[in-house]
């Protein structure tokens, strides 16, 4: 696959929505590893402006990353009542919650439009979050020549991924910051571990493993090539990239000592995701008891009382994603830290045949 992609390095950085730009991935790419974009958060136009600028500065591989979550369901009492429960937190900040939430972005299960734009640019690969599109979106995008990934995080999802036809397999270990890639919300979350998933993965399923979740230098990327998987996704590494498009607040907070402490929550988007603990994290006391709104009705929310807290100079609101590798982030530039990976990877290649130093 790797070949299949003229990728020289088994390092994809992962499609972070609201992170990932294309001056990143771009710089990923030229470098040898696979850039990659996330268009969930935006719709037809916006990726097609985003998967233009990549163009513009590569002519390697890139990958478009796609949420295809369950059609929310809007249901105004609960949002009314989870707004009242937020209302203290905007007060803080001389605001109000809206007067009512919306859907703020569309799952590409629902949105016809996108689906045409990828068949007619053509991406070399696109990757699948939150679960898979109907066997003829499949289909269509196969017969464009299109590689076709997805994040599991558990053996039984993977398996749907394998039956599908998909050509590949992110296996997103719990330590992964960002949303978790759970097809079901509501479930049951083993919260496997990134080692326990890919050995379970590249033991149980015929696909090729790309190892995800707490990989931040070349020893890490190493020990997953170790486990089986062709390849390792990262993505809180390349957070304090230049390139990056983390404001500054979360890069002052991924340098402190929230990164140390990373918390699951539902609270911010509607979905579990891993963060950095920060004032948004802080207020499960407060919330507890409160149903979520769905994803991503309950993003509406989120984004407004970080709105709100920014305008008056506190960052502590943000949805800062981040793995449990955070302390271990470095601020290079994406070309740089592509190069320094390799180096790392090398020397602990030399060192033991497990690549672990």
């Amino acid at each position: 696959m790797l070949d299949k992609l003229g990728v020289t390095l088994p390092i994809v950085q992962a499609p972070m929505a609201g992170v990932s730009t294309p001056a990143m991935a771009a710089a990923v790419s030229n470098a040898g590893g696979l850039g990659s974009i996330g268009v969930g958060a935006t719709d037809a136009a916006g990726a097609r402006a985003m998967i233009a600028e990549l163009q513009a500065r590569t002519n390697r591989a890139f990958n478009v990353n796609l949420f295809v979550h369950a059609t929310p369901v809007a249901d105004p009492a609960r949002e009314t009542a989870w707004l009242e429960s937020l209302a203290p937190a905007f007060a803080e900040f001389g605001a109000t919650p809206p007067d009512r939430l919306t859907t703020i972005y569309k799952s590409f299960t629902d949105d016809p439009d996108m689906l045409t734009l990828l068949l007619e640019v053509k991406p070399r690969v696109v990757s699948l979050h939150f679960g898979l599109p109907s066997a003829d979106i499949i289909t269509a995008l196969k017969q464009a020549g299109i590689l076709l990934l997805a994040t599991a995080t558990s053996l039984d999802e993977a398996r749907r991924i394998e039956a599908a036809g998909i050509d590949g397999i992110v296996a997103q270990g719990v330590e992964a910051g960002g949303h978790r890639g759970v097809f079901d919300p509501a479930g049951p979350d083993a919260g496997l571990s990134m080692a326990t998933l890919t050995r379970l993965l590249v033991r149980e399923t015929h696909l090729p493993v790309i190892a995800a979740g707490g990989i931040m230098d070349g020893t890490g990327i190493a020990a997953a090539l170790a486990l089986g998987a062709m390849a390792t996704q990262l993505g809180t590494a390349f957070i304090a990239c230049p390139e990056s498009s983390a404001d500054e607040g979360y890069r002052r907070a991924l340098a402190g000592s929230g990164a140390y402490h990373t918390q699951l929550t539902s609270l911010i988007s509607g979905r579990p995701a891993r963060a950095l603990a920060n004032r948004f994290t802080a207020l499960s006391e407060t919330l507890a008891g409160h149903r979520t709104p769905d994803y991503p009705i309950a993003y509406d929310a989120g984004k407004a009382l970080n709105a709100a807290a920014k305008a008056k100079g506190e960052f502590g609101f943000g949805a800062q994603w981040a793995g449990q590798g955070a302390p271990l982030a470095r601020a290079l530039p994406a070309a740089e830290l592509i190069t320094t990976l390799a180096e790392e990877l090398a020397v602990a290649q030399r060192l033991t045949p497990f690549g672990v130093s």
